[in-house]
């Protein structure tokens, strides 16, 4: 039994820092955005809740990849840094491509919550390939 549990320290580690890792990227992502996640989602906003968690899946991408490729927990958070990095520069890339997105979001534009929900995916898968070394 002892045996199957040898991982377990290595897994609680990476798990918890991965959490950590969710909570500060959408800490700064909600920052960033001109928009107000949170209350849009509460209120039951459609294309905000695709957005964020399209943002969210886009950051679970590079975050599972470094996981899996990292030799340190050291390394798996500086991956982490730069999959946040990267994933905030996804919303900038989905702003620039779509005029006005954020208000077309914070209107209820679901067409604009998936544009920018989708581009965070396409740049997460992107990001997560690009950790394979």
């Amino acid at each position: 039994m002892t045996n199957y549990m040898a991982g377990l320290p290595a897994f609680l580690s990476y798990f918890i820092i991965g959490l950590g890792c969710y909570a500060a990227f959408a800490a700064l992502y909600t920052h960033m955005t001109p928009q107000k996640e949170a209350q849009l989602i509460r209120e039951g906003n459609l294309a905000a809740i695709v957005a964020f968690l399209g943002a969210l899946i886009g950051f679970s991408l590079p975050l599972a990849s470094a996981a899996a490729h990292s030799v340190s927990l050291v390394d798996y958070v500086v991956w982490a840094v730069i999959g946040i990095v990267i994933q905030i520069l996804a919303f900038y890339i989905a702003n620039f491509t779509m005029k006005d997105l954020h208000s077309k979001i914070t209107d209820g534009n679901v067409a604009a919550g998936l544009w920018g929900g989708g581009i965070a995916v396409v740049i997460g898968i992107l990001n997560a390939a690009c950790m394979t070394y």
